[in-house]
């Protein structure tokens, strides 16, 4: 396989190009091994042996592939990867190594990959797979492991032992492993909480993960590993830098340890094969942790104690923290800010009581009060352990006391004492758009004219934001409950926390820290932390969507369908007009819902350039002029019940990349 060149399946049209052996090296007739690119998500490299698995690359994981060690930060990846899910096509190629003008890729008639380049004068071998009999496929049978460092090279996972024994001692390993004992998630798989309290995870570090993965939503490995330990059939998972969450229902099959590089596995084991393995380290470490909690409490009583008597707001400490703050901000950064006194917060909120708590805000609570005046306010109280540090904090005072259009909330000001830190809005009475929407009854007062100003009221906000504003900001959080509504029942888009900058002409940028709310968030932000205007464009079509059906994404289901999903079929089968919350027929108008149907699949398309753009949005919103016709969004191809226990390889037909869904 020459540079450029590639192999590729497109399985609308029945199509697979794969690369086939010599019969031998002086035979060029087909033989028997072959290397292809699987359509699971995300793909791997796979060489067969007939009809049987020989080799895999394992997963790939934006600019390398998980399965192959020895590839680092440091490595140029001569391989490009491309997959569209939906379009149900995929290509891998490879490309000329860096400074050698001459190269190519074989597949030896023994079944090796070899990748060889040209120093002018030799060929020199660049790469090479496999190369360890522990890199052949399902070598230690399932739940087994193989190590390369180690001989015998197979051993059983923790918690597992050999299914016979007889066969293992003659070194027949392929029978593999089964789990020594049951988990307890098991035995009562519709509690839980049991299997929560029972189960835990053994991880594992510099390991091939296993064959027959599925890829989750999940953005954090945090989210990762709750989602699987409240799935009793999930048996293990991973976190891998450049994929997200993988996780394994079925056998564990072609596990490899190496001496370093691989990621980290975390396999389900029972608590009992998790204990320690002496009881006088129970006892030392549960006696120590009780120890170490006693001083704690006794240390909190003394500081809460002394932290009474001192209750009053000591004024010359508050101007002196405000000043502080003040000195860090530039002046022209924080025009028509106010700072207010901190116990005059606690007074118009009456010290944050219950009774006055409007919600929960992304990173904290949010509470009504009223100032002397009688004005009043909401304030944002933000914890500290709600993520929104300083940076955070700053940003959004930076951000909305440059921003003013009737369809954004606000900002009156902000108070901060030590490691509190307040935010001072505009209070708005009708709180925010998921209070009514998702209401069996308030969802009544906002009929569908009502429902369409709203949308244009967001529109006409966002095109402030994205274009017509000092700066250009991109919101990153956009979704129902961060639209607020006044008494007017005029939108009001809040939340500036996770809001983003841009300069001049900058139109794109990547972070590092994808940050945001499952469901809303666009495909190229949730992998790649690239964000732009059409990621807000992105959030705005899955509103629009909820706007329309009065459901939430997050909990919506018919019949195992998504949001996204049922909004996609009612386009094709009635343009939409069935999709209208049947609670406001009566006042619904049918060229409307469909243009706005229209609309929100075109905003969620899965390529940010089929999307339109702000403006383009506000058009189609505001004018009757021809929309172009939406692509099948990605998210809309599920996972049916009663495939999932084939034994095949997962495949495009039966597993989405539905890596968004909402909380």
């Amino acid at each position: 396989m020459l540079p450029q060149s590639s192999v590729s399946y497109d399985i609308p049209r029945g199509k697979n190009r794969v690369l086939t052996s010599w019969r031998s090296n002086s035979d060029p007739s087909p033989g028997e091994f072959s290397l292809e690119f699987t359509p699971q998500v995300p793909p791997q490299g796979l060489i067969r042996r007939g009809s049987s698995y020989h080799w895999r690359s394992g997963p790939w994981a934006k600019t390398r592939f998980s399965g192959i060690p020895g590839i680092d930060a440091s490595y140029v990846s001569p391989f490009t990867v491309s997959q569209d899910v939906a379009k149900g096509t995929a290509s891998f190629s490879y490309s000329m190594l860096r400074n050698y003008k001459l190269s190519y890729v074989t597949l030896t008639s023994e079944g090796k990959m070899k990748i060889l380049w040209n120093d002018g004068k030799h060929w020199m071998l660049h790469f090479e797979a496999p190369t360890s009999s522990c890199d052949l496929y399902g070598a230690c049978g399932p739940f087994g492991l193989c190590v390369r460092s180690r001989d015998p090279k197979c051993i059983c996972l923790k918690g597992f032992v050999p299914k016979s024994d007889e066969e293992w001692r003659k070194g027949n390993w392929t029978s593999g492993c089964v789990r020594r004992t049951h988990l307890t998630c098991h035995t009562n798989s519709s509690s839980k909480t049991q299997g929560k309290e029972t189960d835990g995870f053994y991880h594992m570090s510099h390991v091939k993960t296993p064959d027959l993965y599925q890829l989750a939503g999940f953005l954090s490995a945090e989210q990762c590993y709750q989602d699987c330990l409240g799935n009793c059939s999930c048996t293990a998972f991973a976190y891998i830098s450049g994929i997200g969450c993988l996780v394994w229902n079925r056998e564990l099959v072609d596990t490899v340890q190496f001496l370093s590089d691989g990621e980290s596995l975390s396999l389900r084991l029972a608590s009992s094969e998790l204990a320690g393995s002496s009881r006088r380290k129970i006892i030392v470490g549960t006696t120590a942790s009780l120890s170490i909690f006693v001083i704690l409490v006794f240390a909190a009583y003394k500081f809460w104690r002394y932290r009474t008597k001192k209750n009053e707001p000591n004024p010359m400490f508050i101007n002196t923290s405000q000043d502080a703050w003040k000195k860090d901000m530039e002046p022209q950064d924080v025009t028509g800010v106010n700072f207010f006194p901190m116990h005059t917060i606690r007074t118009a909120t009456n010290d944050f009581n219950s009774s006055n708590k409007l919600g929960q805000g992304g990173f904290g609570p949010v509470y009504k009060g009223n100032l002397e005046d009688g004005k009043e306010i909401a304030v944002k109280r933000l914890s500290s352990s709600s993520g929104q540090g300083a940076d955070e904090f700053m940003n959004e005072i930076r951000l909305i006391s440059k921003l003013q259009h009737k369809n954004l909330v606000r900002l009156l000001g902000c108070s901060i004492k030590g490691e509190e830190k307040l935010l001072i809005y505009e209070f708005l009475v009708n709180k925010s758009l998921d209070v009514f929407l998702f209401d069996s009854t308030l969802k009544l007062v906002i009929d569908w004219p009502k429902r369409f100003n709203i949308i244009q009221g967001i529109a006409r906000g966002l095109l402030y934001l994205h274009r017509d504003s000092r700066l250009r900001v991109i919101h990153r959080d956009l979704k129902v409950s961060n639209i607020l509504l006044d008494e007017k029942m005029i939108p009001k888009i809040s939340d500036f926390g996770l809001a983003r900058m841009f300069q001049g002409t900058q139109c794109q940028e990547n972070t590092r820290r994808v940050v945001g709310t499952l469901g809303y968030m666009a495909p190229e932000y949730a992998w790649t932390g690239v964000f732009s205007e059409k990621s807000d464009i992105y959030s705005f079509g899955v509103l629009l969507l909820e706007i329309i059906t009065g459901e939430k994404i997050s909990r919506f289901n018919e019949e195992g369908r998504t949001l996204l999903e049922y909004a996609w079929e009612s386009w094709c089968e009635t343009k939409g007009v069935d999709l209208l919350d049947q609670a406001l027929a009566d006042t619904s108008h049918p060229a409307e819902v469909r243009r706005c149907v229209q609309i929100g699949l075109l905003c969620i398309q899965h390529q940010p350039s089929d999307r339109p753009n702000t403006l383009e949005l506000l058009t189609m919103l505001t004018t009757t002029s021809d929309l172009p016709l939406p692509k099948q969004p990605m998210f809309t191809v599920h996972t049916r019940d009663d495939e999932s226990t084939s034994n095949d390889l997962i495949t495009v037909n039966e597993l989405t990349q539905s890596v968004i869904q909402g909380r």
